[in-house]
């Protein structure tokens, strides 16, 4: 069985998305950087080794917009914190190997996407750790039916959120392929992005 892929995506709209970047460069910047960071994203890790399917949201507006290409499969992420819809876009994918990553991480290539399937052939989860405690990639080796306590007590968007997730699987089988950093605050950006310049908008 072919394994999938999922993006989880947000419509690009000034002042819902990166609004951390946005107070340092401004909403508009913020926003247009995530729009062509993650069309960028898919273009590199589109490949027939693996499905690809992006999870959107908000769930009516992400499914009717034309930003995002139009011959990839959309799935509404739905409601609940990051680890329900999370947990909900890895029970989607079926019965095979599924991985699931955000469209912030500008480092991310097919190479590492590759190496996180094949992780899973020894595994029954995967991890790719950000530098911030957190992590860029989530895999099962069986997406359905995600174990129930997957995500549980999760503190997110803080230095536990892996530790945290880990602990959530006990007993499993766990993996960890290579650290990438995600882009939330302008420091991020010119970590990860060669050229720009850590200064914010004044």
């Amino acid at each position: 069985m072919r394994p999938t892929l999922v993006v989880m995506l947000k419509e690009p709209r000034p002042g819902r998305v990166k609004t951390r970047l946005g107070r340092d460069i401004g909403m508009v910047e913020a926003a247009w950087w995530f729009r062509h960071q993650s069309a960028a994203l898919l273009r590199r890790i589109e490949d027939p080794r693996w499905r690809l399917a992006l999870a959107v949201t908000p769930d009516r507006a992400g499914l009717q917009s034309r930003v995002w290409p139009g011959h990839l499969p959309r799935w509404a992420q739905g409601r609940g914190d990051l680890g329900a819809r999370m947990a909900r876009m890895l029970r989607r994918a079926g019965s095979g190997p599924v991985c699931v990553i955000g469209a912030d991480i500008p480092g991310i290539r097919r190479y590492h996407i590759a190496q996180a399937f094949a992780a899973l052939g020894a595994h029954d989860a995967v991890f790719g750790p950000a530098g911030d405690g957190g992590y860029w990639l989530a895999g099962l080796k069986h997406g359905a039916p995600a174990p129930r306590s997957l995500f549980r007590n999760v503190r997110w968007s803080g230095p536990h959120a892996l530790e945290d997730t880990i602990a959530s699987l006990p007993g499993f089988r766990i993996a960890q392929v290579a650290e990438l950093h995600d882009v939330d605050t302008i420091d991020d950006l010119s970590m990860t992005t060669p050229g720009v310049r850590a200064t914010s908008k004044v």
